[in-house]
């Protein structure tokens, strides 16, 4: 077993990503915004699962708008396009799973 902390970063700084595992074949990242701080539209190779810790974020992918909050995962299939932006302070779980 191996327990994996994840602090609450965003009182030190402003926006922040950081990769907090990866083996093979998946990847979990850590992404905190403050309220109004965007990621730009991107894909990733791999599927993608969003959880949502604390926060709203609104993903746009393919064109689509979803509000994603806490309660809710967010699934993407690989080569989706999407974007984010925090409509509050945030902290995002991202698990890369690779096909």
């Amino acid at each position: 077993m191996n327990l994996i902390e994840t602090p609450y970063l965003l009182e030190e700084k402003e926006k922040h990503v950081s990769k907090v595992v990866q083996f093979d074949n998946y990847q979990v990242m850590n992404i905190q915004l403050r309220s109004g701080e965007e990621i730009k539209e991107h894909d990733a190779k791999e599927y993608v699962l969003i959880v949502v810790r604390k926060g709203k974020i609104l993903f746009t992918v393919d064109g689509v708008e979803q509000l994603v909050t806490t309660g809710h995962i967010l699934h993407m299939n690989p080569l989706e396009k999407h974007a984010l932006k925090a409509m509050e302070d945030a902290d995002v779980i991202v698990i890369k799973i690779g096909n």
